[in-house]
């Protein structure tokens, strides 16, 4: 077994035992233990991949170009930094290794919560974080082609049980969700996120409600009572996260969120074009002086109803003049 793959195990192992433990004052350590233990295993896997491969260059997170001594230039790592949750992913991706993105996302957005917000309750955020990162548990053992239950004992039979709870209250808490009319599809296919605590285990109290807007809202994690509006504009932030990262990064438009002039969130989804807290559409619109449609941020900012930017400039420079 590798220094590596070993360090893995038992960070794993401590964050289970920590989150035995139920004690709040180790829910931070439950979390970042068991966080540890499943990048340490990411890493281990893209070790195993390439095992002729110098670590230090395999896990890397950033290099810098040197001379070769040849008239070219070699890549070294810059620094001591190594690949994290947020650069995972594409590391396994040009490897053409299979990882739940989502999960790692979630998982490293967890742990965040928990280290800067603290929390009360370390039973039901550790159980989610487990929750979070089961599939990509099963995944990294399956790349290595090892078994959990043989390499993390008791820890692994703690997992599948907290695992199995976690979904036990989450489908608890969807199924007084289920009879909502949802404005926003989004919405209805991710689920709700608390904006205090980030869990998914958000309910309503009356159950037979079906109306979005008259929902009131119980989060079984920390016990808050967030308002629907705040509730429907966090979960649309943390669903779309990534939509809207890859658009800035890949093509730098704006999106999927928008703001919404009707109730004042940031809540209107482009691709669905209407509010997810409200319904309000701003249709499709075309410039009333030179015919071209209207770009959307265009719409909900133009000081002047009906025309494009630039037309919208060219009026006021008239009017300046």
């Amino acid at each position: 077994m590798s220094k590596l793959f070993e360090n893995a195990i038992v960070s794993i192992q401590l964050g289970v035992e920590d989150y035995q433990a139920n004690d709040p004052r180790r829910a931070i350590s439950a979390v970042r233990n068991f966080y540890a233990g499943v990048l340490l295993l990411a890493k281990e896997t893209l070790v195993r991949t390439v095992p002729d491969a110098d670590v230090s260059e395999l896990i890397g997170a950033k290099y810098k170009p040197v001379p070769d001594g040849k008239g070219g230039v070699d890549f070294v790592p810059d620094g001591n930094s190594t690949i994290d949750f947020v650069t995972i992913g594409k590391r396994f991706k040009d490897f053409g290794l299979s990882i739940d993105q989502k999960a790692l996302e979630e998982l490293n957005r967890l742990r965040n919560d928990v280290e800067h917000l603290y929390t009360q309750k370390p039973d039901h955020a550790m159980r989610e974080a487990i929750a979070n990162a089961f599939p990509v548990v099963v995944q990294l053992f399956a790349h290595m082609d090892e078994s959990p239950g043989a390499h993390l004992g008791q820890a692994w039979h703690v997992m599948l049980d907290a695992k199995a709870l976690y979904e036990t209250e989450l489908k608890s808490c969807r199924e007084t969700l289920s009879e909502i009319d949802w404005v926003s599809g989004t919405i209805a296919q991710s689920g709700l996120v608390c904006p205090k605590c980030e869990s998914k285990l958000v309910r309503q109290r009356e159950k037979e409600n079906k109306q979005q807007s008259a929902m009131e809202l119980h989060c079984r994690a920390c016990d808050d009572e967030p308002e629907v509006d705040e509730v429907i504009a966090h979960s649309l932030q943390e669903a779309l996260e990534f939509e809207a990262y890859s658009r800035a990064k890949e093509t730098g438009e704006d999106g999927p969120l928008y703001h919404c002039t009707e109730c004042g969130n940031e809540t209107y989804v482009d691709f669905e074009g209407s509010c997810a807290n409200c319904g309000h559409e701003y249709g499709d619109q075309d410039c009333i002086r030179c015919g071209t449609s209207i770009p959307l941020n265009e719409i909900i900012f133009s000081e002047h109803e009906g025309l494009c930017g630039y037309c919208g400039h060219m009026l006021d420079k008239v009017m300046r003049e």
